[in-house]
């Protein structure tokens, strides 16, 4: 097993087979590659306005940052320049066109989901998509009918890195916080996670994002593939 265990000798990682009842996951970068949709259309916006197309490799990194990331990339400019708002807004809804053009579950994702049910384990979402494209794009790959709760970034007050959606979902689920695991390939997911007093798993094979390497993130474990969830809950 490739599992990196991040703990020190004397607090050994806390994902354990008989403690976790659910698990929750990130969307972006973890559940899904979305980043060919995103890129895309930040890469539409670009060619209209007369720019090359920027190279997959760049923009993928900055997925998980939203359209915020996606514009920063794409066109230099961020939240609090005049014309931020309404390059945001033709952003998503270029994004909403082609939410899932090219959009997948992650290879071992379906079997890993299976693997979680056969074995009993609920499962659910958490992202800070909004539900707009959150509710329709899950609905969509089929991950509806067996998620125990889908929450996007505005279900509740607050978005990740704050615990309230993951705290959310855990109740949605009937599911103590505490016999969470939750899964996600960006920094404030490992944050929310602890905030919210659950166990955390650091996707590798995510977005990741340019800031702290994923071993910096303090999750309990990472994973380096999907279908090591299992093995890790014991469940394999």
């Amino acid at each position: 097993m490739s599992t990196v265990d991040l703990c020190e000798p004397a607090q050994r990682v806390r994902v354990l087979p008989g403690l976790t009842r659910a698990v929750l996951f990130d969307l972006d970068g973890t559940l899904v590659d979305s980043a060919p949709d995103l890129a895309g259309a930040a890469n539409d916006m670009r060619l209209q306005r007369g720019l090359p197309a920027l190279g997959f490799a760049q923009l993928r990194p900055m997925v998980g940052a939203g359209a915020r990331g996606m514009l920063g990339l794409a066109l230099d400019i961020a939240p609090g320049h005049a014309d931020y708002e309404a390059l945001k807004n033709e952003f998503l809804d270029r994004y909403e066109r082609r939410l899932t053009q090219e959009t997948r579950l992650f290879d071992e994702m379906q079997a890993t989901l299976d693997g979680l049910a056969a074995a009993g384990l609920a499962w659910g979402i958490v992202t800070n998509k909004a539900e707009r494209f959150a509710l329709p794009l899950t609905q969509a790959l089929g991950l509806q009918a067996g998620a125990r709760a889908v929450i996007g970034g505005d279900t509740t007050p607050h978005a990740k890195p704050h615990p309230a959606p993951l705290l959310e979902a855990a109740k949605r689920a009937q599911v103590l916080p505490e016999h969470c695991v939750y899964v996600g390939d960006d920094e404030r997911d490992i944050i929310a996670g602890r905030a919210a007093g659950m166990q955390t798993v650091a996707a590798a094979w995510g977005y990741l994002g340019n800031g702290k390497p994923v071993g910096a993130w303090g999750a309990d474990i990472v994973i380096s593939r999907p279908a090591e969830l299992l093995e890790v809950l014991g469940v394999a």
